[in-house]
């Protein structure tokens, strides 16, 4: 085993090149690296120590650190060394020794695991200019994928803790759910309120409930992180300038890449400025990615549908998004790409181009406004405007789900336009799925399963205004009884340059839909080029 300055050459060029007594190995703290010492203190000494000298880099050599709580400081590099892996120590097994969760908030708009980050492997809390760097590894193994979830004020019997008399922290001590949760800890790296954070080149295992939590952080850059788990992978929320970057997710049992508006600081905090470019998501069994072998995940959801994996936007809203772009990612047997509000706030300005879609579990692309309405009593009715999709193939699809967006009859989707979209599908839809009126609902969440099967094999559309299809393709593997696009209840709408196996009178079916503008229909051959 190497350490000293033979471990720091081996590390890497860049701290090779650092003067001396700017970086702490956390050995000379103390870390023993076997597997076996709980070696967190170790490396928050060594974190301390560099912090005490106005920053520097702490090196991780190669070893295996069983560890409780480590905790960012500002101006702090935490560099694992290959080699190096960083595991989360089991509570059940070495005590319940992670740094208590902050009980600051009651819960009321978000659960437990998205309101705290304290009870994390890594913490990071008001962290300035820190970062972690690769090419080591973080393994969570001993983290918690469940927690407590929420105290939403609209649950039957729901009294706030002002109401009762008590602090937000006194409320939580009375619920034996939370009590159980002191000393434990639910996620990987846990970021609250930091600027200027830099996480590269590592990867993380069996993240707990959330590989990479980040509320309210500033220039953030994640990039060529790999995360194979079985939960959430990269959440940022409410966060703003953040870039991700040329990441690996695979996420069988939750989301991949998430962007989030939560009310975890306590007040609305929009998502805006974020950039997720070059990444691959995916929903195979968790390990798989790693080891190379991308064996099938049987994890069905609670919607019986399959596994997850997606990139999403909203799952909270209370805040709203501004200003995202997705671009270049390739997304395989996951479910597919979806967006909108639930709990009020505002989405606008997103862009999702260059996509390559393989075997996507549900609807490839969708657009949702719902009004479950989980934020303060009086909160508005939020809105959806200005979302464009372009240069996005998808081939393996389900007949059951195309591409669509899906409104509130008060709340129309508004300015969401389909450019270049290539999609095949299975095909094999009947007269009586092109006859289905999907259920409505206005309070739900963001997820649109309840919709069923729906009666077109290429979009739909219902509660939107000034929707624009150019330039699609909508193809299928054996005929399709459904029409290739179904407009309910849409004002405004141009469809320009689609090609389907359908004809030209049943290409577009716009039932209780105004100034609908159809232009060029092209029927193209029923065999399709499906991914097997």
């Amino acid at each position: 085993m190497m350490g000293g300055t033979a471990a720091l050459l081996a590390a890497g060029p860049a701290l090779a090149a650092l003067p001396p007594g700017s970086f702490e190995d956390v050995r000379k703290h103390g870390a023993r690296g076997d597997g076996k010492a709980i070696d967190s203190p170790a490396i928050n000494r060594a974190i301390d120590a560099a912090s005490k000298r106005g920053g520097g880099t702490v090196l991780v050599p190669p070893g295996r650190y069983l560890c409780f709580s480590i905790r960012l400081r500002d101006d702090i590099e935490l560099m694992l060394s290959a080699g190096a892996v960083i595991v989360a120590a089991d509570p059940d097994a070495h005590g319940a020794n992670y740094d208590p969760p902050e009980n600051y908030l009651e819960e009321q708009f978000q659960d437990f695991g998205i309101t705290h980050v304290r009870n994390s492997l890594i913490s990071g809390d008001g962290v300035r200019n820190a970062s972690i760097t690769g090419p080591g590894m973080l393994h969570g193994l001993g983290l918690d994928r469940e927690g407590p979830g929420d105290r939403w004020h609209a649950r039957a019997g729901w009294q706030s803790a002002a109401a009762l008399g008590v602090s937000p922290r006194e409320l939580a001590l009375r619920d034996a759910k939370e009590q159980a949760q002191v000393g434990r800890a639910n996620k990987t790296i846990g970021l609250m309120n930091c600027r200027n954070v830099r996480l590269t080149g590592f990867t993380i295992l069996q993240a707990g409930h959330f590989g990479i939590i980040a509320h309210g952080c500033t220039n953030l850059q994640i990039e060529g992180v790999v995360i194979d788990t079985d939960r959430d992978g990269i959440d940022i929320d409410a966060c703003r300038d953040v870039r991700v970057v040329n990441c690996m997710v695979n996420a069988p049992k939750d989301d991949a890449i998430v962007l989030k508006s939560s009310y975890a600081l306590g007040r609305a905090v929009p998502c805006q400025d974020i950039i997720v470019q070059g990444c691959r998501t995916s929903g195979f069994l968790m390990g798989s990615l790693l080891d190379g072998t991308y064996r099938p995940s049987d994890y069905p959801a609670p919607d019986k549908l399959g596994p997850l994996g997606r990139i999403k936007l909203g799952t909270e809203s209370n805040g709203g998004f501004r200003n995202i772009r997705i671009s270049d990612c390739v997304c395989t047997h996951t479910r597919g790409i979806l967006m909108g509000v639930v709990d009020g706030g505002t989405l606008e300005n997103v862009s999702v181009s260059g996509i390559v879609m393989r075997r996507p579990v549900n609807h490839p692309l969708f657009v949702h406004h719902g009004a479950r309405m989980r934020a303060p009593k009086g909160t508005p009715l939020g809105r959806i405007r200005g979302v464009r999709f372009d240069d996005v193939l998808v081939t393996g699809a389900d007949k059951r789900f195309p591409c669509g967006v899906e409104g509130v009859a008060d709340g129309p989707v508004e300015d969401v336009s389909f450019t270049g979209i290539e999609v095949v599908a299975e095909g094999g839809g009947t007269a009586a799925d092109a006859a289905r009126e999907p259920e409505y609902r206005r309070e739900t969440s963001l997820e649109v399963s309840y919709l069923g099967a729906l009666p077109a094999y290429g979009f739909y559309a219902r509660h939107a205004r000034r929707l624009r299809l150019d330039d699609c393709s909508f193809r299928t593997d054996t005929p399709d009884a459904r029409p290739a696009i179904a407009l309910r209840n849409v004002d405004g709408a141009i469809v320009d340059g689609i090609a389907s196996p359908s004809p030209r009178d049943r290409t577009v079916d716009a039932r209780a839909s105004k100034d609908v503008t159809i232009g060029s229909l092209v029927t193209t051959e029923t065999k399709g080029t499906s991914a097997a």
